[in-house]
């Protein structure tokens, strides 16, 4: 089920009229929020392509921070590392809960869109190592295309296959899902340089805290959240990557809930804390991030790039080739299940939408390459996944327009 069908789902507050406006339950929804990222997107594009460049520039490259802590970060590295931990905490609390009592609980059930997700790092990630090799940076670059971004990818979804089934839309989350927690896994793996292991200790102690905490039901915010900054000061001074911290927070929260309770802990933090990453903190982290030249000089040095035309393949090829082959290997020999209501066709346009890279390829070309080279990158990302969102939504508009006609075919 779907994060909009889920929230439609629960009943209204009591007190509060069901016609009365909920922003809160309005960036719950795949459409808003990728509309919100989009517009973010657009905006660091223009500013990036005009004469206020400069302006933009200095305010990304703004260093604010305690140095005492070695804290002292630009603008744009505290929209990478900071905001970008909630964002991997929301993400991780939904893995949790589709871990341990959604889609994902069921072996059987869950197996297909987990098929899928490994399909959908490997081939891209072994394309891209394989256009790139040889080129400066490709060491690490073939990472870049292993993610799919839940929010974008969901959004186009929502804007242009409201006609699909909710096993397509649950199939699309489970596979982001797992594939976001690949991408967090090779984050850890390449990225993290400089390794302290008394800071390491630190965290791992602070994760052992709240897990206590989460077991004795202890609920007051004024022990979690001064934890929960302190955890993300030790993984950052420890030299892993800060967002992991988000990552392993959010598998330790309880997602059961207790007989007294109207709701666990894991879904109270969801609700509360989603929109904030929909409406805030993922359009704060892409507009920093995305904002790359694409001029002509721009666009024709990305054409000379083997990196970032391994990107772009890796994302629009390897994600359609990776995510639908290795879905539809799984079903002939067995060892998954497609869901009855949805056809072939709405697998392929499902797995198109996986090359929209955006959130965490932005975050890996940022952590892999540097300079021109992470510029040229991001441009790359941003590229492909407007390919891949255009690609996805003409076969959805289509098909959509042959199903309201009468004249869709069930190839399952």
């Amino acid at each position: 089920m779907s994060k909009a069908a889920r929230n439609q789902s629960r009943p209204a507050k009591a007190g509060r009229s069901a016609r009365t406006f909920d922003f809160g339950s309005y960036l719950r929804t795949e459409t808003v929020g990728g509309m919100v990222l989009l517009a973010a997107t657009a905006v660091a594009l223009l500013l990036a392509n005009s004469p206020a460049a400069g302006l933009y520039h200095a305010i990304r490259d703004f260093e604010i921070g305690p140095a005492a802590l070695h804290l002292d970060l630009s603008i744009g590295d505290w929209a990478k590392d900071g905001l970008l931990a909630i964002f991997f905490f929301v993400a991780g609390l939904e893995l949790k809960r589709e871990l341990v009592v959604g889609e994902l609980s069921n072996i059987k059930s869950a197996l297909l869109p987990v098929i899928a997700a490994i399909g959908g790092m490997i081939v891209p990630a072994v394309l891209a190592f394989s256009i790139g090799h040889g080129t400066p940076g490709a060491h690490a670059a073939w990472a870049i295309p292993v993610a799919t971004d839940i929010a974008f990818a969901l959004g186009v979804l929502s804007l242009t296959g409201s006609w699909m089934p909710t096993a397509a839309r649950v199939f699309l989350l489970s596979l982001a899902v797992v594939d976001d927690l690949g991408a967090i896994v090779v984050i850890a793996v390449l990225f993290t340089g400089g390794l302290s292991a008394l800071a390491l200790l630190a965290a791992v102690v602070l994760c052992v805290a709240y897990w206590y905490l989460q077991r004795k039901r202890i609920t007051t915010p004024w022990l979690y959240v001064p934890l929960a900054v302190a955890t993300w000061i030790a993984v950052h001074t420890s030299g892993i990557h800060a967002t992991i911290a988000g990552v392993v927070l959010g598998l330790l929260t309880r997602v059961k809930r207790d007989p007294h309770e109207q709701a666990s802990p894991a879904m109270r933090l969801e609700q509360r804390l989603q929109p904030w990453s929909a409406g805030l903190i993922v359009p704060v982290f892409a507009f920093f991030a995305a904002g790359v030249p694409v001029n002509g000089e721009a666009l024709a040095a990305i054409g000379a790039d083997r990196v970032a035309i391994a990107v772009i393949i890796g994302l629009v090829v390897g994600k359609l080739i990776g995510i639908f082959g290795s879905s539809f290997l799984a079903v002939k020999l067995g060892i998954g299940a497609k869901p009855d209501s949805v056809q072939w066709r709405d697998m392929a346009a499902l797995a198109m939408l996986g090359g929209v890279g955006f959130t965490v390829s932005l975050l890996i070309a940022d952590l892999s390459l540097a300079g021109a080279a992470a510029e040229r990158a991001k441009a790359a990302v941003l590229i492909a996944s407007g390919i891949a969102s255009l690609l996805a939504a003409t076969v959805l508009l289509r098909r959509g327009r042959k199903l309201k006609n009468g004249n869709g075919t069930d190839d399952a």
